[in-house]
């Protein structure tokens, strides 16, 4: 008997229970979606089949280009400054305290040390953006550089990844032309597309947006690159035509969160094994302690220099000390290529994604940005609120 329709009910079943918790709770979904996926793999020993692996790559490719397509291209404009200096710190810091950590403090080969040095580096565009959309940010200027910053900080870590293993070939070179040439023409094709089939019940639109994703992700990968990292320039290159299209894309987002982004970030804590968490549990701790003091030493000094406010710089400091895209594709990229043994790959990806959980669940319980109501038109944004103080709010009056 065919075990796939068994195998997705589990899967749903984790989603739906996480997305109850979230509302109920007032956490994030992504969080709870990856706290669920820590007892889904270790309790339920759910599956984690070739599908499964799809439906959670390509996850993280629309969630990646969404990220890109929201950002207010005047808004990334008058932010470009302040998001290259903080990304940059976040990544520059983090990589060269991991790497020296890892090998000289832990006794680790270069090889390993440099893998540690790439994973501890990274934030996650994905658990940022899904925080940014339930909190209302993505439409603050403030939240948008944030977005960008990330975007400079794993830029940063998939450079490195290319310079110090992978090299760079003819075929990267070939994918650079090629990637290219989609910023030039994606738009173009898109407007026509959209002015003649938009608002049919087959959606050809977002058909042809999740096509050119697909074909991207493809040739980065054929290239030796990652997936993701295409998507994030298609869709800031799109910012500005989507402008005119905030339906379509609403529209996607709905989709990737329901069909989508749950198997990414399940499949995330599903990865977890408790039985590693508590046997390298030192090991753990110590590294995503210089994961996070990292990010503080670079990151906070940054934004003090931009002018921000306790608040908003604690804020901006902890939402960068995230990681899980990056972070386990390096990781399973030096297990993959022998660089890292089972434990070290154990411990790096624990520290990944529990760096996705911690700093912020910190950050939107404790220091939620004063910054919230500043629209990227710079006017006052009434409608701006977070899910989860809303769900708090709700709590409170139910039980005083």
């Amino acid at each position: 008997m065919d075990p796939t329709f068994w195998i997705a009910a589990q899967w749903i079943l984790l989603a739906f229970v996480a997305s109850l918790l979230s509302i109920r709770l007032g956490i994030s979904v992504a969080l709870m979606e990856i706290a669920i996926g820590v007892i889904g793999g270790n309790l339920m020993h759910i599956e984690i089949t070739s599908w499964v692996n799809f439906l959670a790559g390509f996850g993280a490719v629309v969630l990646t280009f969404l990220a890109g397509a929201e950002i207010d291209p005047q808004s990334l404009k008058e932010n470009l400054k302040q998001s290259i200096v903080i990304g940059l710190s976040s990544f520059l810091l983090p990589f060269i305290l991991g790497m020296g950590v890892a090998y000289y403090a832990l006794g680790w080969n270069i090889n390993a040390a440099k893998i540690t040095g790439i994973a501890l580096s990274t934030t996650s565009v994905a658990v940022v953006y899904a925080v940014m959309v339930e909190s209302g940010l993505s439409a603050t200027r403030f939240g948008q550089a944030i977005l960008a910053a990330c975007f400079v900080t794993d830029l940063g870590t998939v450079l490195a990844l290319g310079l110090l293993f992978t090299g760079f070939s003819l075929k990267v070179l070939g994918f650079a032309v090629i990637l290219i040439l989609a910023v030039l023409i994606a738009t173009p094709m898109a407007s026509r597309i959209f002015k003649l089939y938009s608002g049919k019940v087959s959606e050809p639109e977002i058909k042809f947006v999740f096509l050119v994703l697909t074909l991207l992700a493809f040739l980065a990968v054929y290239s030796g690159s990652e997936a993701v990292l295409p998507a994030y320039i298609i869709g800031m290159a799109m910012a500005g035509f989507f402008l005119q299209y905030k339906e379509t894309l609403h529209k996607m987002r709905a989709i990737a969160f329901v069909a989508f982004t749950p198997f990414y970030f399940i499949k995330a804590g599903a990865l977890v094994s408790v039985k590693a968490l508590v046997t390298t549990s030192g090991l753990i701790l110590l590294l995503l302690l210089v994961k996070v003091a990292a990010k503080f030493i670079g990151v906070l000094p940054a934004t003090k220099f931009f002018g921000y406010n306790n608040r908003d710089g604690m804020y901006t400091t902890l939402l960068m000390s995230t990681g899980l895209t990056f972070g386990t594709i390096s990781a399973l990229y030096g297990l993959t290529n022998h660089y890292v043994t089972d434990t070290q790959y154990s411990a790096i990806v624990a520290v990944v994604i529990l760096s996705a959980v911690i700093p912020t669940v910190i950050a939107q319980r404790f220091f939620f940005p004063t910054l919230a109501n500043e629209s990227v038109s710079g006017e006052a944004n009434d409608e701006i609120n977070t899910t989860p103080l809303r769900a708090k709010e709700e709590l409170s009056h139910e039980h005083p």
